[in-house]
């Protein structure tokens, strides 16, 4: 079995099984390299005067890191700038928040030379090396220049925007030639792969056939769409376990009798936050009788700060909440209840198994996998309701949910209402359903189809 390379901006250590702190990708990576041995590279997350290249090694659980400090001009340049930016925002569909420097894509593209000229020296001519997301797009093109003729693959997990929105982007098509250095390409949902073929096809000239193979000049690229999951076994689990169990009664002696709506999101533009509590708030005036029997959670860390638009995300937030607090309030009741702080993912857990409503509204989103653990996490005898906006790349997976359009408050506000009073037979049943899909694609699942695919891509179509 050959080696696995992982390559991503960010790299996360594997972590003891009862920190309860580790995200979809970060388990399925390491369960993969647990398997295959290699070793995962990438940016440590800290900054040094002068790039190196210098590598750090260390080995948790079993998987060995790779990690390299950047300068601060390429944290402002690749990550803050065109990553978060730039394509961030475009390909969420926000083109009003994009913003195109050519120091942005300037330091992007210096930035994944250095990544290139870095890691090139560690693989070996066996192994598979997997690129993750679009902090990385050209890597692959940088690798196949200096010489790799390895099998790479490259995942994308945000959407991938329709034609006439991509072609906003300046060298929009430079960008995705350097696509073409991959052998294959994977992507959540088929709507992100229609896109990205609609835009090779009519904007490069490139031709896509029945197997999913595109062709552009000398080169060919497998496409495939392949939903990533959650560990569903272990966040069931989790759910049962003693930090849980405590997060659990917490919040119900907090609710006093009352119905928890929960959302967790990290404080981003894209999650839909403000839209989400308009909708909760139509649901407190067309419901006046409820106003006292319910109440909003919302999680929202903060991300980015150092980025102008998530600042102003957070002050929006902040205003929105207290107005509707301010509004609806009583002596013995907030309406809203909005914290901006992260929790560990096993409290979390017993979060979600305390309410009765995941309201999971993201105004585009490549997956979501909140969506998939507030699932998990359910009491199969007594089952909460997801309400899932048709936007996110989950909803292609989860048509047993309360689909809404995130951007319409009354359909919000109806979903509540019809969450609120569904039946226990009717919720057990669409639990099931959602519960058998989470178990089955999860995200061993995910990685396995994705890797046994990069395997089994024909030698005409790797790298010559």
């Amino acid at each position: 079995m050959s080696r696995l390379i992982v390559i991503s901006n960010r790299v996360t250590a594997p972590k003891g099984s009862t920190s309860g702190a580790q995200g979809g990708l970060a388990v399925a990576m390491a369960a993969a390299l647990r398997d295959r041995g290699g070793l995962w590279f990438g940016w440590s997350g800290e900054q040094t005067d002068h790039f190196t290249g210098h590598i750090n090694f260390q080995r948790n659980q079993g998987v060995t890191t790779a990690t390299v400090d950047l300068e601060e001009q390429d944290v402002q340049e690749y990550y803050d700038g065109y990553a978060n930016r730039t394509l961030w925002p475009l390909f969420h569909y926000r083109i009003d928040l994009a913003e195109y420097e050519r120091e942005f894509a300037g330091g992007y593209q210096r930035t994944n030379q250095r990544f290139a000229d870095t890691v090139r020296p560690l693989i070996e001519p066996d192994d598979l090396v997997w690129i993750q997301d679009y902090h990385m797009f050209p890597l692959g093109a940088e690798l196949r220049q200096r010489g790799c003729r390895n099998k790479i693959g490259f995942f994308l997990h945000i959407p991938w925007p329709p034609r006439r929105l991509l072609g906003t982007l300046p060298n929009a098509q430079e960008l995705v030639e350097t696509l073409f250095a991959y052998d294959l390409i994977g992507f959540h949902t088929a709507e992100w792969l229609d896109s990205f073929r609609d835009f090779a096809v009519h904007d490069m000239g490139a031709t896509v056939d029945e197997h999913g193979i595109a062709r552009l000049g000398d080169r060919c690229v497998k496409l495939v769409a392949c939903p990533i999951g959650i560990d569903a076994a272990e966040f069931a689990e989790m759910s049962k376990g003693v930090a849980a169990r405590l997060a659990y009664r917490r919040m119900r002696d907090s609710a006093t009798g009352r119905d928890m709506i929960v959302g967790v999101d990290r404080l981003d533009y894209s999650k839909g936050l403000e839209e989400r509590f308009l909708g909760y708030e139509r649901f407190l005036i067309e419901h006046p009788e409820e106003r006292k029997e319910v109440f909003l959670l919302q999680i929202a860390p903060p991300s980015r700060v150092s980025v102008e638009s998530y600042q102003r995300i957070r002050t929006s937030l902040e205003q929105i909440s207290g107005r509707i607090n301010g509004e609806y309030a009583d002596v013995d009741w907030v309406p809203v209840r909005y914290v901006n702080q992260g929790y560990p993912r096993d409290q979390l857990a017993g979060i979600y198994r305390a309410a009765k409503i995941g309201l999971v509204t993201p105004l585009r989103d490549g997956m979501n996998l909140v969506a998939k653990e507030y699932v998990a996490a359910q009491d199969p005898a007594d089952p909460g309701v997801l309400v899932l906006s048709r936007f996110a790349g989950a909803a292609e997976q989860m048509g047993e949910a309360l689909l809404v359009n995130p951007y319409s408050a009354e359909e919000v506000s109806d979903a509540i209402w019809q969450a609120l009073r569904m039946p226990r037979d009717e919720r057990v049943r669409r639990w099931e359903a959602l519960m058998e899909g989470v178990q089955r694609q999860d995200v061993t699942w995910w990685a396995s189809e994705f890797l046994g695919a990069l395997e089994r891509v024909e030698l005409s179509e790797a790298a010559e």
